[in-house]
């Protein structure tokens, strides 16, 4: 295991809440499936039961806390130093939770009948489960970093390839757009072309670096009004934003890639235009935003436009990558109508 060139590493958030619920829980289950697999003792299961569930947790949560004050100095590390040093800390936390555990209960009952074994056999058998139990958790948190890095390798292509392919049309007709806007109105030639500038600066940003909604939107708006040149009346924008600064952190060219279908695919395709409805709602556990556009109804005798989603999938791939969950793009089409919700998570537990 070698640290990737993004520096990055494969250990995931130990002083989460989430983390440890999964730690919690996982306890439990191993106590349910140590009760069951160990054979028949002078000692009831529901003894035996609350006992493991006792070791479990105490183990479990004490590597976890152990791990949490060490994550700073062990991020740094190598791959293979970083699991090597969690590894030799939980086998150590469980041998000496086992040990206290041992002197602690040997007073008040036989530990050596509930467990079936004498002290020197407890230890090993502890040892045991927690070095199988803790091997498959790290090379899981291993190869799950593997797979998100493999996803953001390809978001990243996608994003690069977005990137190279604005479309000839859009560039031939801003220009175009421009040269009649030159004479007639030379105050909004010249929005125009800075609105252009800003859109092809943005094209060129790093896959890598996050924008804030509020750039995103300024971005978009930019957009709209260099379509708006060219679209007149036929073109509609309902921006709906709530109050405040909206400083939600996403990746770049989220939301005008979307924007830029709702008119190539809706709007320029109806002859008497419609309205693009820009929806945007803060609530405590993240942002949610919506885009709709009316669409062709699948009139008879009239060619649609049917593109390839290579905007849509690289929007849905790269907000999968950024905030560590899937299902953050949902489509909802109806006959005339069409809509795209994203669902931006205030924080990313993960990351």
């Amino acid at each position: 295991m070698s640290r990737s060139a993004t520096g990055a590493s494969f250990l995931p958030e130990f002083c989460g809440s989430r983390m440890a619920f999964v730690v919690v829980l996982l306890a439990q289950l191993l106590a349910i499936v140590l009760t069951l697999s160990t054979p028949g003792t002078r000692v009831s299961e529901f003894d035996r039961l609350a006992l493991y569930s006792v070791m479990s947790l105490w183990i479990g949560l004490l590597c976890l806390g152990t791990l949490c004050l060490l994550r700073r100095h062990v991020e740094a590390l190598p791959d293979h130093l970083a699991a090597t040093a969690c590894y030799a800390t939980t086998l150590a936390v469980t041998l000496a939770v086992s040990e206290v555990a041992w002197q602690l209960t040997v007073g008040w009952f036989t530990l050596a009948d509930s467990v079936g074994t004498n002290h020197a056999g407890f230890l090993l058998r502890c040892l045991g489960i927690s070095a199988i139990a803790w091997a498959l958790a790290l090379r899981y948190f291993y190869v799950r970093q593997q797979w998100r890095r493999r996803v953001e390798s390809e978001a990243d292509a996608r994003f690069a390839a977005l990137q190279a392919r604005i479309r000839p049309h859009f560039l031939f007709n801003c220009m175009n757009t421009i040269a009649g806007l030159t004479r007639q109105a030379p105050a909004l030639a010249e929005q125009a072309v800075v609105d252009l500038s800003d859109l092809l600066r943005a094209s060129l940003h790093s896959a890598g670096q996050p924008v804030t909604l509020a750039e995103e939107i300024a971005l978009c708006r930019g957009y709209l009004r260099i379509e708006q040149h060219r679209l007149g009346e036929r073109l509609k924008v309902d921006w709906q934003l709530p109050p405040g600064n909206l400083g939600q952190r996403l990746p770049a060219l989220t939301l005008q890639p979307l924007l830029e279908n709702a008119v190539y695919h809706g709007i320029e395709l109806l002859p008497q235009g419609g309205t693009v409805t820009i929806n945007c709602v803060v609530a405590p556990d993240g942002t949610t935003i919506t885009l709709s556009n009316p669409v062709l109804a699948g009139e008879p005798g009239i060619t649609q436009r049917h593109g390839h989603n290579m905007a849509r999938e690289n929007v849905a791939q790269r907000l999968a990558a950024f905030f560590g969950r899937d299902g953050l793009l949902k489509i909802h089409e109806q006959p005339g109508h069409y809509s795209i919700e994203l669902l931006l998570p205030d924080e990313n537990p993960d990351r």
